[in-house]
């Protein structure tokens, strides 16, 4: 994985945004967190572990690409930093705090959607907000905001099989961003859409999250998006 390299190498994101579906003004999470691994050794119990140790420091804010081939350890190296599977040996942290299971403030978004599919686009959006028992009619209001945000204001009272896989890869980065994380852990989100898709899909997620000051980590087997993503690779 390229992302454990100390010669890690740098890739500006483009320096003009493509044209905008934004709506209202979106509140902004609080500043990205710092996210590390210590001499960590990455795998399953009783399987095969990535080679390693690790030692990755993710600065606030910054958004990392992870590129490499498949069954590499990119998703593992995910897994973990979401505190979703403990590290064989080693320690993660976040904000010097050691991470042991899964947060509010690390969202993940997979490479095949997650949502629910018995609830609207716009329950879906709110659900994080409904954990946090905000109430219902700020949620309603955060919830469209963010779907107007990601060009899908007409859509809330869809339900997901009514959607394309674009615009249900939207719903989940609006349901990820809704909850106003300080990190976001993407796990390949766009690898299953068309290229023409999946372009807009990368410039739109450029946009969205320049301005939320979450620290990202991109997981992709693709060099070319991995470089036209990332501050580091």
């Amino acid at each position: 994985m390229s992302a454990a390299s100390p010669s890690a190498v740098s890739a500006k994101p483009p320096t003009t945004a493509p044209p905008s579906t934004a709506g209202p003004t979106v509140p902004t999470g609080p500043t990205g967190s710092e996210l590390a691994l210590h001499g960590v050794r990455l795998g399953h119990p009783g399987g095969v572990p990535v080679p390693g140790p690790v030692d990755l420091r993710i600065a606030p804010g910054e958004l990392l690409t992870v590129v490499g081939p498949s069954g590499c350890g990119k998703t593992t190296l995910l897994r973990t930093l979401a505190g979703l599977l403990p590290p064989l040996e080693g320690r993660v942290t976040q904000d010097g705090a050691p991470v042991r299971r899964p947060g509010a403030d690390r969202a993940v978004v997979f490479q095949h959607d997650a949502l629910l599919p018995w609830r609207t686009v716009r329950a879906n959006v709110e659900l994080p907000l409904a954990i946090r028992r905000v109430p219902r009619a700020e949620r309603r209001g955060q919830a469209a905001e963010w779907l107007e945000r990601v060009g899908l204001g007409g859509h809330a009272g869809r339900l997901p099989h009514q959607l394309s896989g674009g615009q249900r890869q939207r719903v989940q980065l609006a349901r990820a961003l809704a909850g106003r994380p300080r990190a976001v852990l993407m796990d390949e989100p766009f690898g299953a859409l068309d290229a023409h898709t999946r372009a807009g899909m990368q410039d739109l997620l450029v946009e969205i999250l320049r301005g939320t000051g979450a620290t990202v980590v991109f997981v992709t087997h693709d060099v070319d998006e991995a470089l036209h993503l990332g501050d580091r690779v």
